[in-house]
């Protein structure tokens, strides 16, 4: 006859472990170093900067208000001011940036007041 009988092949039941599983924990690590860990930073960063407002910082909500800082109320909730006399609380989860750091009690100024700020024209050396 023309056409050849058909054998089945052996079943591939025999494969190295090793290389089935490889796939999957390079995905694993790609997944973690380039989408965990930066998002852990993010949060331990914001959670940094929300435990450490004090009164008179300029704040950011979540909405986009700005607003003065005049009050801590408690661990969760601050008192803002956002236009002479007009002062509102807000949860200090929903800021999203410190703008302006107050002074210390002690006096001494902030590493982020003394630095010079100029853009890129400060990296040069020239002023504006």
């Amino acid at each position: 006859m023309l056409i050849s009988p058909a054998y089945a092949q052996a079943a591939g039941g025999g494969g190295d472990i090793f290389s089935a599983i490889l796939p999957l924990v390079l995905i694993f690590a790609v997944f973690y170093f380039l989408l965990i860990r930066p998002q852990q930073k993010k949060m331990k960063e914001h959670r940094s900067m929300v435990e450490n407002v004090r009164r008179g910082d300029t704040v950011v909500t979540g909405g986009g208000i700005i607003g003065r800082v005049t009050k801590v109320k408690d661990e969760a909730t601050i008192q803002v001011e956002i236009s002479e006399n007009v002062r509102i609380d807000v949860i200090k989860g929903t800021l999203t940036e410190v703008r302006t750091k107050s002074q210390p009690a002690d006096g001494s100024a902030p590493a982020a007041a003394t630095q010079q700020k100029g853009g890129i024209f400060g990296m040069f050396g020239s002023k504006k």
